[in-house]
């Protein structure tokens, strides 16, 4: 009889090129994969609905991944603490395996689910699945971690890179009195959770959905990836941030999906297009990696200088941003895509950042949440680096940067095609209006559109003139 081993998912959602699965077949044909829906996880305050249809989505798909390849994958509510130290000694299971996080409540909870197999007397095996490079095998010179991105990507990119794993194949599935020895669950919908989204998700749940985004991107946008990535009407980016958020693809995969792109070009330009993207890549990296370092950051910001900042946190300015009623146009069409789609372009989340933390001189920590609370696609250290980097509070070697919304329209949306897509309202109005704001107060208040809130040069003297003071405290 196969000894079994527990494979407890949690950002790994997919059955092919992951290390731990393929190190459990390697001991056994007995895996049953697991996954928790912890409460501590689903009482927080920032998660977005949309993020749990997608997680949702995927785990259906991986429950039926594991039924193809014979095997099972069951839920269970409550917390992981209690839950799977009992479950491996009541299924006599030889280990429990599962992936490494770099978030500071993941990194606390399995080290007390360490210690209480332990006690048990029951062997586990972690692994670093989410990375391409996992913390410690990026140091500088002196062994230390990075807080530079330039440096980190330069290392970063040296370094070789493992191909992707094949799918598990040739699971064994619980006996029938194995399982009636368990409190499992079926997998539960959104509304048992507390949580509504009824407007379609920009990626399809699964692994599936994600491999095949993948391919498309490869053959049509990859090659123009840097010219076209930072213009909202075009779909320039590959849409794979939720699926990379909770491991449905694995990033061992995308890395060679570029490189085969990269190795088939005949120009530099093409070329250069796709060590752009792997240089996003690599920025998602190095915020997990300055997260894992600098579990702090969490918590507040990078410099001290922010610490005591003297925002001014107008609660009805931050109202008026979260709805996309600023009367900056581009602002509030990228807020409202947020708000109606769950999900954001990036070009889009820096200027409203920058906008949030500059012009309405907001704590960032509130846009921070703001945005966990909405996107499909909300990392803690991608969001936490995004956000910091924007109010200048980050690891950044040139942080006093300040977006002018007007500036940013013309030069990314410069036929107004997103503005018009989110702000209908003013779809009738000049190109030139849209972009620089320039609307009257009667045109505006014959569409129903607001007056700007704040003055932006004005906002951006004052916002300077904060940190200067700062800096000398």
């Amino acid at each position: 009889m196969s000894e079994l081993i527990i494979f407890w998912h949690r950002r790994d959602l997919r059955v092919s090129d992951h290390l731990g699965l393929t190190a459990a077949r390697d001991q056994t044909s007995k895996i049953v994969g697991l996954f928790c829906f912890d409460p501590l996880i689903l009482q927080r305050d920032d998660l977005a609905p949309a993020r749990i249809s997608y997680l949702l989505g995927c785990l259906a798909s991986l429950e039926k991944g594991y039924a193809a390849i014979g095997g099972q994958l069951l839920f269970f509510q409550g917390q992981p603490l209690e839950i799977i130290p009992t479950l491996a000694e009541d299924l006599k299971a030889k280990a429990v395996y599962w992936s490494l996080d770099v978030e500071p409540y993941s990194r606390g909870r399995d080290d007390l689910i360490k210690e209480a197999l332990k006690q048990k007397g029951i062997a586990y095996q972690t692994f670093w699945d989410q990375l391409l490079h996992s913390p410690g095998q990026v140091l500088s010179q002196s062994q230390t971690p990075y807080t530079v991105f330039t440096p980190f990507w330069k290392n970063w990119s040296q370094q070789y890179k493992e191909a992707p794993l094949p799918s598990v194949q040739n699971l064994e599935r619980l006996t029938t009195e194995e399982l009636n020895k368990i409190p499992s669950i079926p997998l539960p919908s959104s509304k048992d959770l507390g949580y509504i989204w009824d407007s379609p998700l920009i990626l399809s749940p699964g692994e599936e959905p994600a491999l095949k985004r993948l391919e498309d991107f490869c053959s049509h946008s990859l090659e123009q990836y840097k010219e076209q990535r930072n213009f909202p009407s075009i779909e320039g980016t590959s849409f794979l941030s939720p699926a990379l958020k909770f491991g449905v693809i694995g990033t061992r995969k995308i890395w060679q999906a570029a490189l085969e792109v990269y190795n088939s070009s005949r120009s530099d330009e093409v070329r250069e297009n796709i060590i752009t993207w792997q240089q996003e890549l690599a920025w998602r990296e190095f915020y997990q990696h300055c997260l894992y370092y600098f579990p702090q950051l969490a918590q507040g910001p990078y410099r001290k200088e922010f610490k005591d900042f003297p925002w001014e946190n107008n609660q009805e300015h931050f109202q008026a941003w979260r709805e996309g009623q600023t009367g900056y146009p581009i602002v509030d069409a990228a807020m409202r895509q947020l708000n109606e789609t769950g999900w954001m372009h990036n070009r889009c989340r820096m200027i409203v950042a920058s906008f949030l933390t500059k012009d309405l001189i907001c704590n960032w920590q509130w846009g921070e949440k703001y945005f966990m609370q909405r996107l499909v696609d909300g990392d803690i250290a991608a969001n936490n680096g995004g956000w910091q980097w924007s109010a200048s509070s980050g690891m950044d070697p040139k942080p006093l940067r300040i977006f002018n919304p007007a500036t940013q329209a013309q030069k990314f949306d410069p036929q107004g095609e997103y503005i018009r897509q989110w702000v209908p309202e003013l779809r009738s109005l000049d190109t030139a209006q849209l972009l620089t704001g320039k609307i009257s107060p009667m045109e505006r208040a014959y569409y129903n559109y607001p007056e700007p809130i704040v003055d932006h040069n004005q906002q951006q003297r004052e916002f300077k003139s904060r940190y200067q003071q700062q800096k000398l405290i």
